[in-house]
């Protein structure tokens, strides 16, 4: 489909380049043209969107999610994460099926589409399912292993590997497991192995609570990022979600071996694991990217409000009000989240990338008057402003209306019908 999108504000995410007033044209899911405006009647367009001088820039990038979690929102809430996870979560996640996992995806999925949210990367059970919820809506989602001593081995997460980086032109694949205090040393040392193998990052979650930490170094002698890079985890790079705890060592780790640090501050604010220290990260030149985590730790599926978060802890902890630019904060949204997924495409709005975007309406309360545009997002910004969001060149999302190929309300019905049948297994 060739759209048009004229008299529109443009922010590409590019270096060292600032807003201006222009046109951005898409053809068969890749950028065609972003810049000055032309005349628009030289060629033919299945559509043409004036803009009215709303702003277009990449899509925000959910780095870190579990998005079939949607169905225990606000299942188990108020409690520490040990207990949250072990004694809620975990038995109520044995009962899902294929079917349940699908539609919790799929509901994940319009709540990003709500949030300017172009792709998500997931790690959740029974992937198939969470893959083709999202190649049957057009969603772009990257998934990532999570296997664990309860289910999964190095063989299954290299099949997958195999599989899903072949699947679909939506869909990709990033080897990772759960966590290192779920995972044991001889099923790490395999994974370590298959990263080196296929010269792959390996992600996983990292350093969320101190008592992570503490047993790690009960077990180990060593943290959690210093023992995984002792096994040649990382020696392609990878990610660590949430790393609230982190020591001098960890973080020099992280710069020397590329890690991305995926931050998620309202889950870890909700379930009371801390405050990453982002400002000392960037500082120190560590990669930073923001994800929301699940529904059910969450529990809302929102990056304005994960960027605001990002931005005004680190003021508060630091007690400077200077660091934490809203500028890096965007960046960290889209362009980073998009390079810690390894979708090298959807980074920036230029020609040959992906057309994967939002419309930020300006034409709200909280939008005006524009001082700074850009900022404003961060500050002032919320789901009421995303007027438009286009993954691969389709709009999935317009002007609060799905174009998923599916009704909201039967998506509804299915996740009720799914955790009512749960609760009383």
């Amino acid at each position: 489909m060739r759209i048009r999108i004229y008299h529109a504000s443009i922010l590409t995410m590019e270096p060292g380049k600032e807003i201006f007033q222009g046109e951005l044209c898409v053809e068969d899911g890749k950028i065609v043209y972003v810049g000055e405006e032309r005349d628009g009647r030289e060629e033919t367009w299945d559509r043409e969107i004036d803009a009215g001088g709303n702003l277009l820039l990449p899509g925000f990038k959910n780095a870190h999610t579990h998005s079939g979690m949607t169905l225990l929102r606000s299942y188990a809430d108020d409690m520490p994460l040990q207990d949250w996870l072990f004694k809620q979560v975990f038995p109520m996640e044995d009962k899902l099926t294929e079917e349940d996992v699908y539609w919790g995806s799929v509901l994940a999925n319009m709540e990003y589409l709500t949030s300017g949210i172009t792709a998500n990367f997931d790690m959740y059970k029974k992937i198939d399912a969470g893959a083709k919820a999202s190649a049957d809506m057009g969603f772009r989602t990257v998934l990532c292993g999570s296997i664990n001593d309860f289910g999964g081995t190095v063989q299954d997460v290299e099949q997958e590997y195999l599989h899903f980086n072949q699947y679909h032109p939506l869909i990709s694949y990033q080897i990772g497991f759960h966590a290192e205090y779920t995972t044991s040393r001889p099923l790490l040392e395999e994974l370590a192995a298959l990263g080196q193998k296929y010269k792959a990052p390996v992600y996983t979650h990292n350093s969320e609570t101190k008592s992570e930490v503490e047993g790690c170094l009960e077990r180990y002698g060593k943290t959690p990022t210093a023992f995984l890079d002792s096994l040649g985890m990382f020696e392609y790079g990878g990610g660590g979600f949430h790393c609230v705890y982190m020591s001098e060592e960890d973080l020099q780790i992280c710069r020397e071996k590329g890690i991305w640090v995926i931050t998620n501050p309202s889950s870890n604010l909700k379930i009371a694991s801390g405050i990453a220290p982002l400002s000392k990260m960037l500082q120190k030149g560590i990669r930073l990217a923001i994800g929301t985590d699940g529904a059910a730790s969450n529990n809302c599926l929102d990056m304005f409000r994960e960027m605001f978060l990002v931005t005004g802890l680190q003021k508060a902890v630091c007690l400077d009000a200077a660091v934490m630019d809203a500028l890096e904060v965007l960046r960290m949204a889209c362009t980073n989240g998009a390079l810690a997924m390894g979708l090298v495409d959807c980074d920036v709005l230029a020609e040959g990338k992906c057309a994967d975007l939002v419309m930020i309406d300006l034409q709200q309360p909280n939008m005006q008057p524009v001082n700074n545009m850009a900022k404003n997002i961060v500050y002032s910004g919320s789901k009421q402003n995303v007027k438009m969001t286009m993954v691969n060149g389709k709009i999935l999302y317009e002007d609060g209306r799905f174009d998923i190929g599916v009704e909201p309300e039967e998506v509804y019905a299915k996740v009720t019908e799914s955790i009512t049948r749960m609760k009383k297994e």
